[in-house]
């Protein structure tokens, strides 16, 4: 029987953790999954005393089967995983049960140095395509914290197979995942999609906590298609002699969970990290396994609160785009606590025909006054509309979520959402980037805020553009990606040269985005020799260095860079949205003689 036909009658119970109990069980520290290939009795055993204990799916012993973790090519995770298929079908032929299912179990993939997102997403498809050829009929995508990488496999092997897919996330006992989105928003996004069959959550918090994450996205519930999963921890672990013992409750935890399968009409229930064959056996006896496929199924639903968008820079008081060419300009924090040329350079641009101020983000990796604290400052003294840069690289997902509501309660709604510079590599042995996530994660958790928290007054976010990457597909899928993720405006690097600016006309066409193009006007020799060999991701190029003088006067600098500043808005005139100016040294006094001409 499938799986899809036995849920309708059915509810599944699956089996526990297989980790967990194999580091109980074995005195060993090799990893489960290589015990396929040395110790293939050991994982058989393990698979026996799950369906024993009453489980009727089991997961193949292949969490960690890539080649990040295991550190094998790629024909080694093949290996592995072919041997984990065989070893748990002949655990299951040894059970007088034909309702026994098996699922390729299939975990996150650490994103290694010099992967990038299509060689993790090649890989996540050859994992699931080894499965595939081995006759697996369902795959289980568990501990999940977004579907970045792994929703585009799913929606190719669908394509090309017929086979029960699970997705399962992985959240906090607050219901956010490492990712910071909410359960709510995993599960919503996840049910939405037609290639996914069932969706929950699975690891990260034990019983009592998943089942208030549950309890929460009640209004949510309602005539669902998907079957819905839940795999709670045993509980939360303790360190004992240096290594992490969860307790043993199995009584607790099949009560909790059982009840929860009765009042959410859950259809795949089990354990994860520190669930073991008792606690399984305690919820199949407790669990009704029999039940008619319920009518309340879930669709996950949009909030009833309409969304009253807040004015971005870029709009008029009304909701109307304006009718112009948008000027930005960049104000860098200081590296001290004096403040002073940069509420002085805010000032002077107070009577200029600037629509925002933005402010970096620490750029370079080097620490500067925080960009959301310095806009607000600046926003109170001058009554300008400002910008705060936020990037991914000091922060994780709880502090960057504590950030937004931080700024939105200060009025600050406009931000420029990027990745962020690396620290630099001589305090990288003291220093340590965070970087949970890229700019397109971070913006689906502002996405993720404005549907939960900001309702009334959403953020307006913006992404960046590096139109100098060497393969331009890439950065324009980039882009795309971006806007998906709720980028309503992007600023390029600074643009130098009529080819950089052909590039964004590209860009611009593929996409349709609104650009504000970069412009930086390079005040001596000096400063441009620092900004071409200093400074990644800005093209400086010979011939342009060479249009300054080696031994030209201020005044005989600056006029250089308006000169060029202006041949860059020429170049781009007929279709940029606006501008975005970063004035070396904060000399902000240049714009008013590259705009009157």
């Amino acid at each position: 029987m499938k799986l899809r036909e036995y849920l309708k009658e059915n509810r599944l119970i699956t089996d526990g953790s297989f980790g967990t109990y194999y580091a109980d069980r074995y005195s060993t520290e090799e990893m489960p999954e290589l015990a396929n290939l040395t110790h293939g009795e050991w994982v058989e055993e393990i698979h026996k005393a799950y369906i024993e204990a009453g489980a009727r799916l089991i997961r193949t012993n292949t969490f960690a089967a890539n080649s990040t973790l295991l550190n094998v090519d790629k024909e080694g995770v093949r290996e592995v995983v072919k041997a984990a298929v065989a070893h748990a079908r002949k655990a299951t032929a040894e059970i007088a049960e034909s309702s026994i299912f098996i699922a390729g179990d299939i975990g996150p993939i650490p994103k290694a140095a010099g992967m990038d997102d299509a060689a993790m997403e090649e890989q996540y498809y050859e994992i699931a395509c080894a499965f595939i050829k081995e006759g697996i009929e369902i795959l289980t995508f568990e501990t999940f914290a977004d579907m970045t990488h792994i929703l585009p496999v799913i929606q190719r092997i669908k394509q090309e197979n017929d086979i029960y897919v699970m997705v399962q996330f992985s959240v906090n006992q607050f219901g956010y995942s490492n990712a910071g989105l909410s359960a709510r928003k995993l599960l919503q996004e996840a049910a939405n999609v037609a290639e996914i069959d069932a969706i929950g959550l699975n690891c990260g918090v034990g019983p009592g906590h998943m089942e208030q994450i549950f309890a929460g996205l009640h209004p949510y519930l309602m005539n669902r298609e998907k079957a819905l999963i839940a795999l709670p921890n045993a509980g939360y672990p303790k360190r004992i002699q240096n290594q992490l013992q969860f307790a043993n409750q199995p009584d607790y935890f099949a009560d909790k969970v059982s009840s929860m399968a009765d009042k959410l009409g859950l259809d795949v229930v089990g354990g994860c990290c520190g669930t073991n064959p008792n606690f399984i056996r305690e919820l199949a006896r407790r669990t009704k396994l029999r039940q008619g496929r319920i009518e309340k199924k879930i669709v996950y639903m949009e909030p009833v609160t309409k969304a009253v968008r807040h004015v971005g820079f870029f709009e008029e008081e009304d909701g109307t785009i304006k009718n112009k060419k948008l000027i930005a300009v960049e104000l860098a924090p200081p590296a001290d606590a004096d403040d002073e040329k940069l509420l002085e350079a805010a000032h002077i641009l107070q009577k200029s025909d600037v629509d925002v101020l933005t402010f970096p983000d620490s750029p370079s990796g080097r620490t500067r006054i925080d960009s959301v604290l310095m806009a607000e400052k600046v926003r109170r003294e001058t009554g300008m509309c400002v910008m705060p840069h936020i990037c991914c690289r000091d922060k994780n997902a709880i502090a960057m979520r504590s950030l937004f509501l931080g700024a939105h309660i200060n009025d600050i709604n406009n931000m420029l959402i990027i990745t962020g510079d690396p620290v630099p590599s001589m305090v990288r042995e003291t220093v340590k980037a965070v970087f949970n996530f890229d700019s397109v994660g971070l913006m689906n958790i502002a996405k993720d805020m404005n549907e939960e928290s900001f309702c009334s007054s959403p953020l307006v976010y913006g992404g960046a553009i590096n139109q100098g990457r060497r393969n331009l597909e890439v950065e324009i899928k980039r882009v795309q990606r971006k806007m998906e993720a709720g980028a309503q405006f992007f600023f390029t690097q600074p643009v130098f040269s009529k080819e950089a600016a052909d590039r964004v006309r590209r860009i611009k066409e593929e996409t349709g985005a609104r650009i504000l193009c970069g412009i930086m006007p390079l005040i001596s020799r000096r400063n441009a020799l620092f900004m071409k060999n200093e400074i990644a991701g800005i093209a400086v190029t010979d011939e342009l260095i060479a249009r300054y003088p080696e031994k030209a006067t201020r005044e005989e600098g600056e006029a250089v860079g308006i000169a060029i500043a202006r041949e860059v808005m020429e170049y781009t005139q007929e279709f940029v949205d606006g501008y975005y100016f970063s004035f070396p040294f904060n000399r902000v006094y240049l714009l008013e003689k590259i705009l009157n001409f």
